[in-house]
């Protein structure tokens, strides 16, 4: 079990990337339990694993919803318990099963990976997403060209080919990724500058200056001294209705 205070704890130390020499991969995920996450959940208090949406199964980090009749906007984020600002993330995913009833329809096969995050405590208990730069993970229909590595900005905005980006999301070069087969994504952040995005190892996106979006409430609120840039933050995964898995979460500290 994540402990709620725990977040509040690593926050107040100050310490971030303690255990990440730099130019290493490291999991963040230890196969076994989720030590060193705390979830919040939209509706929970912080902590509070609602109807087991988060668990591990066979080595397998799940977002799982067998256990709810209906979906009910519970719109569900998982933290690491520390916050970074360079650094590479790599997460290998795959969709499974079918969306839990009361989902909304963009949320069929929808999970993302949440970079600059404010701490989780730092969330409404009725806040849908932290404010963050999300890389939107979404998995094909079967049919038609559904990308994914693409980029998301819940309170948030980015500058992309030396223009600021205010629509909420914006679709990468990725192919499409059907069914229940595993992708990998690995994001290059790099502060306050530059974030590349991939896929199975190609570029599919790239942009930079992310920061936070004035006019969204939340966002406001974390803005001091009129300095909007997200320098760096914790990082979350996402739970959106539909069931996805995590075998590997690893990040690597650059210089």
């Amino acid at each position: 079990m994540v402990l709620a205070g725990a977040a509040s704890l690593w926050a107040m130390t100050g310490r971030a990337s303690e255990g990440f020499p730099p130019g290493r991969w490291v999991s963040l995920f230890n196969g076994k339990d989720l030590e060193g996450w705390t979830i919040k959940i939209r509706g929970c208090d912080l902590g509070e694993n609602y109807l087991e949406t988060f668990r591990v199964e066979n080595g397998v980090l799940r977002v799982a919803y067998d256990r709810y009749e209906k979906f009910d906007g519970r719109f569900g984020h998982l933290f690491f318990r520390e916050k970074f600002s360079h650094y590479r993330l790599r997460a290998e995913y795959r969709f499974v099963g079918n969306q839990t009833p009361g989902g909304p329809s963009w949320a069929f096969r929808n999970s993302g990976l949440m970079l600059h995050c404010p701490a989780p405590e730092a969330m409404r208990k009725d806040q849908d997403f932290p404010v963050s730069i999300e890389v939107q993970l979404l998995g094909g229909d079967g049919v038609g060209k559904r990308s994914t590595a693409n980029l998301c900005t819940p309170g948030t905005h980015v500058v992309m080919g030396g223009k600021l980006v205010t629509q909420h999301c914006t679709d990468s070069r990725s192919q499409t990724y059907h069914g229940d087969q595993w992708v990998t994504v690995e994001v290059e952040v790099r502060g306050g500058g530059v974030i590349r995005h991939y896929v199975n190892g190609d570029l599919v996106m790239e942009y930079e200056k992310p920061q936070w979006d004035e006019g969204d409430g939340d966002a406001k609120g974390l803005i001091k001294d009129g300095d909007k840039v997200l320098r760096e933050g914790y990082i979350a995964l996402q739970a959106e209705s539909h069931p996805v898995e995590f075998r590997k979460v690893e990040l690597m500290v650059l210089e």
